[in-house]
Order: C-alpha cells, then structure tokens, then sequence
C-alpha cells in the first residue's frame, strides 16, 4: 500500500533546540489598547512609552501608572519609526507624510519638523536611528535613498543649531492637489485629517540638504537600520533593505560610507538590532541572519518559522526576542536555543523594545500588534554565560581571593568563556572569546583585528594584535606570540569547582583553559603591556591567537597565508603550550614530535550478522582487521613498515647527559624520558564496530584509529605514504574478500629548535634570572601542528616556554596553573623582550 506523506508532520528543520521549561514563558503585566489603530513601532525613556500609530499619532503611556499621558500630533500618515535620543531628552518620529519631527520628551511638544530632500520623493520613512557623538540623525526611506540630517552646537546661548536649516519648499507630488483642482502644489495641500494642536508655521522647519542624500545603494525600501556608537571607536551605521542585503556603513561629520554588504538571500530585511560586534536580522521568510561586523562573516543562521515573516527584534543580554506575523514570539538564548515561545498578539506583531521597568531592576518587553494592543511583558535578563566582556568593561585592579591583580582579573573572565572548539553548540562561544580577546588586547595598548578563516563562518577566527615597541633610529625585531583560545570539553564530573568559573584555592588557579592556554596568552599579553606603559618595549610584539587548535587548527595555515601581509615580517616566533616535567624545576621546550593520525576500515559490503548463523560462512572484517594491525609491530615493538627507522637523527653524547641530568629530577629512566621525547612510536586508539556491538553481531564494517609519532629527521610525507602502502599491502597478504579504506588525518611534522640561535640564549638566560637556576631543556612527546608550520611560512626559528607544572591536569578535571607561575611567567616574558631589544641596539 502505497502512503501519502503529511507535511504537517516533517521534522521542524530548526536546529536550534527546544529548550523550553514550565514557566518560562515572560508573564503579561499589563494591555494598553488603542482602538482601530495598528501599533507600528514603539519607543521608551525613564518615564514614559510611546507607541506609533496607523492613524498618524503618537500616544505617551506613563511608564509607572501604564496611563495614557498625552497625545502628540501633526504627522498626516501614519508613524513608521520611533527613537528616543538620551542625551538629548527629544523622541524622533518618522512618517508616511516624508518628514522627520522631533519632539521633547520633558515638555511633550514639538522641537523640529525635518523634511527629507524635496527632488528625491523620499516616500514612507521606513526607519531612523540616532547617532548622539555625531548629533546626526539617519533616515531610511521608500525610494531607496539614505538620508541624513546633522544638528550642531555653535550659538553662544548653548542651544543647539541644526545645520542645513531651511523652510520647506513645496514638493510637486506630495504635496500636490487632485488632478481636477488644476492647482500648483503648496505646502496647504498636504492637510492632515484631523486638527493638530501646534500649528507647523510655529515650528521650525528644516531640510535634508541634497549633499546629506545617497541614491539607490540598496535596491529596496530600506526598512531597519540601527546605529553602533561607541565613543572613541567610531560610530557604523547597520541599514536592512527589502532586496535582501544587510549594509554596514561607517559614519563620519561628513556622511556615511559603505563598508561592506552581507547577502542575506532570505526575503525583505526587516528588523535589525545590535549589540558590540554583533548584528541580527530578521527576514521575510523567518530567517534570523547573524553577522559579526569585526570579520564581516555571516556566522549563522536562525530558522524561526519558515515563511512567517519577522518584523522586530529585541535584545537584553544575550537573550535574542523575535517577533513574527504570525503573532508569536520566541526567545532565543546566547547559545541560540528557543527557551520561550508563546502567542502575543492575535494579529501580527508589528513592534517590540525591551525597557527597563520604573523603580525596579527588572525589564519588560513591550510589543505592538494589529490587534490594536500593545503587551507588556515581565522579563528577565539571562544568567551570564560568561563574565560581561563589553568594551566598557576594563580591566581594573582586583583585590578578590584570586591574587589580587588585573592578570588573574582578566584571566578570570577569559576562562569565564566556555571556548569549547569540538562543539558546534559552543561555536557562539568560540566567537565571543575571540572578541573579548581582542578587546583585551586593545585594552592593554595593542592594535588588533579579527581574521576569518573561512568564508562561511564555519571555523573560528584568528586574533591578531600587535604592541608596537618604541620608536627609536634602528629597525626593532618583530616576535610573533602563537596561542590558541579554544579548550577542550569541561564535562562537570571531577571537579572540585565550575570548570568556567576561576576558582583560586591555596595558591593555584583552577579553571578549563587556565595552563591549555589561556594563561600563558594573558600572562605574555599583560607582559607586553606592562613594557609598552613604561615606554620600555623595545619589540613589535604580534600575538596571532587562533580557536581551532584543540581540533586540529582546521583552514589555520590557509588563514595565515592569506593575512601574511597584514601579520607582517616576523624574526622569531615564541610558544606557551606546555608545562614543566616536575613541578619545582623550570623548563625550556626545544623538541616536540610529529604525528600522523591514520584511520582504517575493513568492510565486506554485507549487512551485520548474527554469529549464529552466518559465523563460520563469511569472511569476517574484524579478523582481517586484527590480522591487519598485528603486522604492523613485532613482539619487541619494533615497527615494521619498510625503512621506517633509516632517518632516525642518532642521539648524541650531549643529549646522553641531558637526560641523565632529567632523570634525576624526574627519578625515571633516561632511557624512559627518551623513549618518550626522541623515539617514534605506534599507537592503536580504538577499534569500532558497526551494528548493536554486541557478542553475538558479526560487524560488517570495523573501523580503526592508529597514529605514528616522529621524530627528527624523519620525512612526514614519506612516512605518511609508506604507512599507507604497507597496510595496503598487508591487507592484499591476507587475500581477503573485504575491502580496505586508508585516510591520513591531521599530520604535523616534528620540530626541534636551534639551541645555539640567540633568542633561544636570551629565553634560556630570563628564565635563569626569574628562577635563579638552570632551566632544564626538555622536549615534547606531543606535537603542536602550528609551530613547525610557522617556522616554514616565515622563515624564522620558534621558542617554546613552559608556563605550568607537571601536574597542571591539562585536558583533566581540575586543571589548575599556580598564582606564583602565572606572575613569574609573565616576568619571564618580560626579561626576555628586554633581552632581544638590547640585542637589536
């Protein structure tokens, strides 16, 4: 029997979670009607609520008392925009009738009627948005222009001076006559349908002057846009348009210039908001489209409810408010999982804002419908997901339980930031640590920017930031600091303490990412700042920091390669990404091994059988699979594959006395601690099964994870095709029916550092100051895949200085770095930059 499919019952195609929870939906505190007049937009100060309406007026709603206070009238169309200017204490209203009017929220009367530029037929004024650094306001209009009018304060009262002013001249369609009249358009003709209490001709007037007029750069009505103004970094101008794009300007006393145009491909942009770096917004189709402005990347998508369109957005926090024309609303949380959803209106919602509450510390959502209500909501803002990292929150000096300083302040609120690179739920997060990287950096004296490292978002970014060292008559060295922000999972079993909130217990810091890597970055940043603020850095010191190292620096070398120019010449490169072999003697990394991660699958094409009646009648994948990986070493652990040792650098008489002098600080072999530094070894991860993986199941696919390690001067891709070729060639030995699949992995290449070259002395001598004795050189068993990339791409030799001790728990419940480490690292790095500076003069 054949069975017709019901759409209705198609999996909802949302990938954000439905997280919902009993009483998690905000509760309505209060209606505000307005009969037969859709609310269209909504705006609020300390005291009051305005609503526009359809039927041309704006209504003042007491905050406290939700009494309606007072009507403002003299729009002949409907109100489309409403924003309020603080700073300024005026509403600005925008209109089907092509004018702007500014009205005081003290007095409640008119200031300003604004005319948008009489020869463009601006049309219905779809948006505004206020700059308050540039006394600027900004239009968006029906004809696809960009306008602008600036106000200026230059009268020796103090009032302000708008510039541009003018009277109004006639506009020969707006303000036109019927056909019939045979009369000339005047400004009488455009009368409004009810009485206004302020006569306009006792109101000043002013124009856009065409110079503050940009045509058609969008191809649509411009329908939303939102104003970034930050003082001391600039002021941008986010526009959304009915021909699908998103368009970032930047703003200048002079105008506005495009910066960059997010395509959007989902219907009409019709609501925008912002907030720091980044933009949502809502489209036609039930599209959320969110943008960082820093790496202009689109790094995700919201599917709200396809094809009902989104008409406003609402931001406290990390808390996303959508609101749709189906009369819903749903929130969304920093992780963009739906945690409410509830019918607001019986209509379509047309406006929201969210406000703080009078006399309270709590907020409302306000929201506007076609049903001729407006719904106040109570809400709550969101439990931080990490430490509030926004530009205006420095990075004071702290006297907590921590250690009393601004690196163990600032490290607390990176490890605060769940960066947690394997997981495409905490991508968000990823980006956000990227962000408060950067703003630290900016914050301690550097130049910084975030680099995409994939067109779709789908990677995290790179930080780079660069402290310039002082300007002097010589050519300063220029180092390059790698670390990466990312961490591996924190599942909360076996800690003592949340894994994402810094915890300080008798002299050590606990917290995932503290020793793996976060902070080395902070200590080596504060580092460099700590010089740049004494006028005493005599380096460019250039941090490239990226998010995807605990997965294998997916599209980093890519990335690097295409920002080389703006990373600019590099002499040395300096590492901070792996800890001591004991935990009271310092260390100095100089060797790590490479790794060539291999997966293997045997398979026979069959479907899983059952044992019972098919053992002994096929051809089994996990037999050729054991078979296979049995060839691979002999019983002295020798591995087998063809030349495999030829390469093997011979250990010297000096590193004979190294590890001699390492095994009684670690009472282990030598020849233990070699076998682990300077040996290749094969190591079998897993075996995996398809089917229930159960006793009585002949698999018919068996996969396997193995990886060799090498070591100098072992050839990587050498040794990557000869493993490949061998287990091919075991496997076609067995002469089995199955079929082998053989895929190299994320292979890195071994890297040993030049401990003759002068940086490595200078590393070497600082360390000896700080400490007051020898560090031991020690090498790696693991491998870091960045660092002998580095070296290659820029033609320099790398320093590897160990920051935590040998039972710092990386990658462990309880992770931890010790106060006293963190600070004397941090001295480290500043004994060594004044090291390489004086080598420069």
């Amino acid at each position: 029997m054949s069975s017709v499919s019901n759409s209705s019952d198609s999996p909802h195609s949302s990938l954000s979670r439905n997280i919902q929870t009993e009483g998690s939906d905000p509760y309505q505190l209060h209606s505000l009607h307005k009969i037969n007049s859709s609310i269209l937009c909504l705006a609020a100060n300390d005291d009051y609520i305005f609503s526009g309406n359809q039927d041309n007026d704006i209504l003042v709603w007491d905050k406290k008392t939700f009494e309606l206070k007072a009507t403002l009238q003299g729009h002949s169309r409907s109100v489309l925009a409403l924003v309020y200017a603080e700073d300024k204490k005026w509403l600005f209203s925008s209109s089907g009738d092509s004018t702007v009017r500014v009205w005081s929220t003290i007095t409640l009367k008119p200031v300003y009627i604004i005319d948008t530029y009489t020869e463009t037929c601006a049309g219905d004024l779809y948006s505004i948005a206020w700059s308050p650094t540039l006394q600027t306001i900004y239009i968006g209009c029906q004809n696809t222009s960009l306008q602008w009018f600036k106000f200026a304060f230059t009268t020796d009262s103090g009032t302000t001076t708008p510039n541009g002013t003018s009277v109004r001249k006639a506009h020969k369609f707006f303000d036109s006559y019927p056909q019939f009249d045979r009369r000339p358009a005047d400004l009488n003709a455009n009368n409004p349908q009810t009485p206004i209490p302020y006569f306009s001709a006792e109101i000043p007037r002013l124009e856009v002057p065409p110079t503050n007029v940009i045509e058609s750069e969008h191809f649509g009505y411009i329908y939303c846009m939102t104003v970034l103004d930050e003082r001391g970094v600039g002021v941008t101008l986010v526009t959304g348009s009915g021909d699908e794009t998103v368009k970032i300007w930047r703003c200048s006393a002079s105008g506005p210039s495009i910066v960059h145009t997010f395509e959007c491909n989902y219907g009409a942009v019709l609501a925008l908001v912002a907030h720091g770096e980044t933009v949502y917004g809502g489209c036609q189709d039930g599209h959320i489209k969110i943008m960082d402005l820093e790496t202009k990347t689109l790094v995700r998508s919201i599917i709200v409810q396809e094809g009902i369109d989104i008409l406003s957005l609402s931001l406290i926090d990390s808390d996303l408010y959508a609101s749709s024309a189906n009369g819903q609303v749903k929130r969304f949380s920093g992780s963009f999982d739906c945690t409410a959803s509830w019918h607001a209106h019986n209509g379509i919602v047309l406006s929201s804002l969210i406000t703080a509450r009078t006399e309270t510390t709590n907020y409302m959502l306000v929201t506007g419908g076609n049903d001729d209500n407006i719904k106040v909501w109570n809400v709550v803002p969101p439990r931080p997901r990490f430490r509030n990292s926004s530009t205006e929150d420095a990075i004071p000096s702290d006297c907590s339980q921590l250690g009393g300083d601004r690196i163990t302040y600032a490290l607390s609120k990176f490890v605060s930031i769940p960066s947690v690179s394997c997981y495409l739920n905490h991508r968000e997060d990823c980006r956000q640590a990227a962000i408060w990287l950067k703003k630290c950096l900016t914050q301690l004296g550097a130049k910084t920017q975030l680099l995409p490292t994939s067109e779709s978002g789908s990677t995290n970014p790179l930080v780079l930031g660069t402290f310039t060292g002082n300007h002097g008559t010589g050519k300063r060295p220029r180092l390059l600091f790698y670390g990466h922000y990312d961490v591996i999972p924190a599942p909360p079993e076996g800690w003592k303490s949340d894994p994402f909130t810094l915890d300080g217990r008798n002299g050590y810091l606990y917290g995932r990412g503290v020793t793996d890597n976060k902070g080395p970055i902070i200590a080596v940043a504060f580092a460099a700042a700590e010089l740049l603020y004494k006028r005493s850095l005599g380096v460019d010191v250039v941090f490239l920091v990226e998010g995807q190292e605990e997965c294998g620096s997916m599209n980093f070398s890519s990335a690097v390669d295409k920002y080389k120019d703006q990373i600019g010449h590099i002499n040395a490169i300096l590492v901070s990404n792996s800890t001591w072999i004991s935990e009271d003697t310092p260390c100095i990394t100089y060797g790590l091994r490479g790794v060539i991660h291999c997966s293997i699958a045997v398979c026979n094409k069959l479907p899983d059988l059952h044992s019972g009646v098919d053992g002994g009648g096929v051809a089994e994948p996990m037999k050729d699979m054991i078979n296979l990986l049995s060839t691979l070493m002999d019983r002295k652990n020798q591995i087998q594959i063809p030349g495999f040792y030829d390469h093997v650098r011979v250990q010297t008489e000096a590193e004979k006395q190294l590890y001699s002098r390492i095994a009684a600080v670690t009472q282990k072999p030598a020849s233990y601690m070699a076998s682990r530094w300077r040996e290749p070894a094969l190591t079998i991860h897993n075996i995996e099964v398809s089917g229930p993986n159960n006793p009585t199941v002949i698999p018919g696919t068996v996969n396997s994870q193995i990886s060799l390690r090498i070591v100098p001067d072992q050839k990587l891709d050498t040794i990557a095709s000869s493993l490949c070729q061998f287990l091919r060639s075991s496997f076609h030995d067995l002469q089995s029916p199955n079929e082998i699949t053989v895929d190299i992995n994320n292979p890195a290449d071994w890297w040993i550092g030049e401990l003759d070259d002068p940086w490595f002395k200078a590393l070497e001598s600082a360390i000896h100051e700080e400490w007051g004795m020898e560090p031991l050189r020690i090498r790696e068993g693991g491998s870091v895949p960045s660092v002998p990339y580095l070296e290659k791409a820029f033609a320099c030799h790398a320093f590897h200085l160990p920051m935590g001790q040998s039972l710092d728990q990386a990658h462990l419940p309880n992770e931890r770095m010790s106060l006293n480490n963190l600070q004397r690292g941090k001295a480290v790095v500043a004994r060594f930059l004044r090291k390489v500076a004086e080598m420069s003069t």
